[in-house]
C-alpha cells in the first residue's frame, strides 16, 4: 500500500463504523483493530467484521485480552447488571483503562505499519461519562505516543484522531449516512444477545434510539 495509513479502532458500534467510513473518505488506507476483551456483548465483534468488510478496510485484527480478569465493570463482570436507568456519576458500565490499553496497541500497529494516525470513535456530547472520552485524555495520549516510540523520538509523529468528539448523535448519524454506512450491520447494545439483537433499554441503546429520531433517519437496529 501507498499513502497515508490510519489504525482505527472499531467496536462494531455505530460510532466507530462512522470513523471509519470518514477516514476512508479522507484518503487513508484503513487498518482496524477490535477487541475481545471479555466483554459480555460479545457480538459486537461479529458487526465490527461486518463493516470492516463492508468498508473495505486493507486488514482488521481482533486482539485477544482479558479485562474480565480483573473486573470492575458490567461490561466485564456478569454479576453486575447493566443498568436500564439513568444515574448519576460515572456509570458501572465505565471499562477501568479500556481506551488507554486499546490506544495503546493501536499505536504499537501503527509504528509497525508506519501509520501516523490511529481514529477512536470516543464523543464528548452524547456519552455516558467515561472519564477516557474527553478530549484532555485524547490530548494527553497523542503526548505520550510521541515520548514512548521509536517512531515519535525520530520525528515521525502520531496524531490521534477524534472526529466525533464534538458531534451529537444524530449529527454522527446523518455524517455516516451520507458516506454510505450500512448501520443495520452494527451493534451498540451493552447486552445483545448472540445474534446481535438489541435490548433497547440500556444507555448506548437509548442514545442510539435517540440519534436516529434526531437524525430523521430509520433506525435499522434489531431488538430482542
Amino acid at each position: 500500500m501507498t499513502g497515508k495509513k490510519a489504525v482505527i479502532l472499531l467496536s462494531g458500534g455505530l460510532d466507530s463504523a462512522t470513523v471509519v467510513a470518514m477516514a476512508k473518505a479522507d484518503g487513508y488506507a484503513c487498518y482496524s483493530m477490535s477487541f475481545d476483551y471479555g466483554q459480555r456483548h460479545r457480538a459486537e465483534l461479529q458487526a465490527a467484521e461486518r463493516v470492516a468488510q463492508q468498508l473495505g478496510v486493507v486488514e482488521h485484527k481482533v486482539i485477544g485480552m482479558s479485562l474480565n480478569g480483573i473486573g470492575g465493570s458490567a461490561l466485564t463482570d456478569s454479576r453486575i447488571a447493566v443498568p436500564e436507568s439513568l444515574g448519576e456519576g460515572i456509570p458501572v458500565t465505565y471499562v477501568p483503562a479500556r481506551n488507554t490499553l486499546f490506544l495503546s496497541l493501536a499505536l504499537g500497529w501503527a509504528e509497525v505499519l508506519d501509520a501516523q494516525d490511529i481514529f477512536i470513535g470516543v464523543n464528548a456530547v452524547d456519552y455516558s461519562g467515561y472519564p477516557d472520552c474527553r478530549p484532555a485524555f485524547i490530548e494527553a495520549f497523542e503526548q505520550l505516543a510521541n515520548l514512548a516510540t521509536k517512531a515519535g523520538v525520530e520525528g515521525r509523529r502520531f496524531s490521534i484522531r477524534a472526529p466525533l468528539q464534538n458531534l451529537s448523535k444524530s449529527e454522527i448519524v446523518q455524517a455516516g449516512v451520507r458516506l454510505g454506512v450500512d448501520y443495520s450491520m452494527t451493534v451498540s447494545c451493552y447486552q445483545a444477545d448472540e445474534d446481535g439483537r438489541a435490548c433497547g433499554r440500556c444507555d448506548s441503546c437509548r442514545l442510539r434510539a435517540a440519534g436516529f429520531d434526531e437524525a430523521g433517519v430509520a433506525d435499522p437496529t434489531r431488538y430482542m
